[in-house]
């Protein structure tokens, strides 16, 4: 894994060995090249624009915010997991877009201390949006030095989806809400040929569902310390949530070969109905096809005995994707407030509900009619107990280990002592 960015390497950019070296690593859209100096023109950079949940109605937002602005020219970069890597080579050659668009993870959470955008606290004030965010949202997004990084935009629900129609036909009446009640489901599904769990075991959405079950035993304030730290040996709680995780492992609750998984192939295996049970977040759901959705149901992760939570969990946040303003976008702020006050519109946010089935970090009546699972999960409300995402925890350089953990974590037989290490052993090169 690349280190992490420091304001040493910041103020040594600029050099012609430093431009040079980083050329390799652009991919699809280049930054460097395509930033564009031009004061009628608001370059920005996004991982909207392809495949993502919710490009069409970003471009075709574009194209209408394009109309309202003849004058102001709007070029768009478009990356996909690498964005923060292209953006932080554009910004060591003073050659960055002037607003990004990604979530508060890994590499973005040093961005604003670091230099490489600014706080945004002001701005939002100044241009009267406060009263348009979630006051969870706006907590979320700022940091412990009280900087505001980014205008928060997109959020999500995290619950669990469970396919009513397959328990049915593997004789399974209620969905779970124990342990000992998945472990018997998982049985019967088996015993019918069906997958159990399916989750991505080698990527981010096996990281996720792994640390919502280590925290059926911690608090709030316990969790935040764990993936703060990486203390996993050293707290009851998350050694009782490891060892729970292995029960449930090992006695195949998840499906075969879940440590080698992705979450393309989790949703292919729960749309196509080759699994049962799948923790997605809100675009996943969205993803659900209409013959799958009409017989879903969401809900939480089933707790084990003893548990600090009263309800199955779920996860949720508000840092999915913010608008980011870079140095160089504060040479361009006036253009810059006419795409954010554009964007902050009821009428735009509303698009992003209606058509695209997104939660949104954003206050808006709008509900998702036509991504039903979404809404369910909108509505879970009280009936599910909420557990923390560690993403604004972790450290950044522990990112990509615990992802190389979680696979171990996945593979059954490895023993509870065994997680433990692979979980800590990713904090020692943070």
């Amino acid at each position: 894994m690349r280190s992490p960015l420091t304001r040493r390497g910041f103020l040594a950019a600029g050099t012609g060995l430093t431009a040079a070296t980083a050329l390799p690593a652009l991919s699809g859209c280049s930054a460097l090249a395509a930033a564009d100096s031009d004061p009628d023109t608001l370059v920005v950079h996004s991982q909207l624009g392809t495949t993502a949940p919710g490009s069409p109605t970003y471009l075709a937002s574009l194209d209408r915010f394009r109309e309202e602005n003849p004058g102001l020219k709007v070029k768009n970069l478009v990356n996909g997991d690498d964005l923060a890597q292209v953006y932080e080579t554009s910004r060591l050659a003073r050659k960055e877009p002037d607003v990004v668009m990604v979530n508060l993870y890994d590499k973005t959470l040093a961005w604003t201390d670091v230099g490489a955008t600014v706080d945004v606290k002001d701005y939002l004030d100044d241009w009267g949006l406060r009263e348009r965010v979630l006051p969870v949202a706006l907590d979320a997004w700022t940091d412990g030095k009280g900087r505001l990084r980014a205008f928060p935009y997109f959020a999500t629900n995290w619950p669990v989806a469970y396919n009513r129609s397959l328990l049915d036909k593997a004789g399974v009446d209620e969905i779970p809400v124990t342990g000992d009640q998945l472990i018997a489901a998982a049985r019967k599904l088996r015993a019918k040929g069906i997958g159990p769990v399916t989750t991505g075991g080698n990527d981010w959405t096996g990281q996720k569902l792994l640390a919502q079950i280590i925290q059926t035993f911690l608090s709030e304030d316990e969790a935040r310390h764990v993936y703060s730290t990486g203390d996993f040996s050293g707290s009851r709680g998350a050694k009782e949530g490891i060892d729970y995780f292995v029960a449930l492992r090992d006695a195949g609750v998840f499906v075969d070969k879940a440590q080698g998984l992705t979450s393309d192939l989790m949703t292919t295996q729960y749309n196509t109905q080759s699994a049962a049970i799948q923790s997605a977040m809100s675009s996943a759901l969205a993803k659900v096809p209409e013959s799958v959705a009409r017989h879903t149901d969401v809900g939480g992760w089933p707790l084990a005995e003893g548990a600090a939570h009263e309800l199955p969990t779920i996860l949720r946040t508000y840092t999915l994707i913010g608008f980011w303003i870079s140095p160089n976008g504060t040479k361009k702020i006036d253009a810059v407030e006419k795409f954010l006050r554009f964007m902050y519109r009821p009428d735009t946010v509303s698009r992003f509900i209606k058509e695209s089935g997104r939660d949104m970090a954003l206050r808006s009546s709008t509900v998702s009619t036509d991504f039903p699972l979404v809404a369910a999960a909108q509505r879970l409300g009280d009936d599910v107990s909420q557990v923390l995402l560690p993403d604004v925890y972790v450290p950044p350089a522990a990112t990509q280990p615990l992802i190389t953990a979680t696979s171990t974590s996945f593979t059954r037989g490895t023993p509870a002592t065994k997680v433990r290490t692979a979980l800590e052993a990713a904090y020692h090169s943070a």
